[in-house]
């Protein structure tokens, strides 16, 4: 470290706050060209970013919904099936029903047969 005396230290001190100055003074102003260049790019880059965005957010509600479709679609064919299939269960119901009726209306009337043919003969 260097032993300075007070007129150098001032001496650096009033060089830096002029080099400040020269900085600040350096800008441009506000209504300048270059500045309101800047400002109208910065703008549309973010009109740009925020199109950008709402056209993503748009893509993601329609696939949202694609997919809800498709999930509605698929549920409707599954119970479509279902229904299908519960129709056609309870039509082979029915008809093992009837068969069994016929079956047994046909035992009854063997029976039967047997029992007039049994009573024919001990007459």
């Amino acid at each position: 470290m260097k032993n300075q005396t007070l007129a150098e230290r001032l001496a650096t001190s009033n060089a830096a706050k002029k080099d400040l100055l020269a900085k600040f003074k350096a800008r441009p102003a506000i209504d300048s060209p270059e500045v309101l260049a800047r400002q109208s790019e910065r703008a549309r880059i973010s009109r740009e970013r925020a199109e950008r965005a709402a056209e993503r957010d748009q893509e993601k509600r329609e696939e949202a919904e694609r997919l809800e479709r498709i999930k509605l679609e698929e549920r409707a064919e599954a119970e479509a099936a279902s229904k299908a299939a519960m129709v056609a269960k309870e039509e082979s119901d029915r008809a093992m029903v009837k068969q069994l009726l016929d079956y047994e209306a046909e035992l009854k009337s063997k029976r039967d047969a047997r029992y007039a043919a049994r009573k024919q003969r001990q007459r």
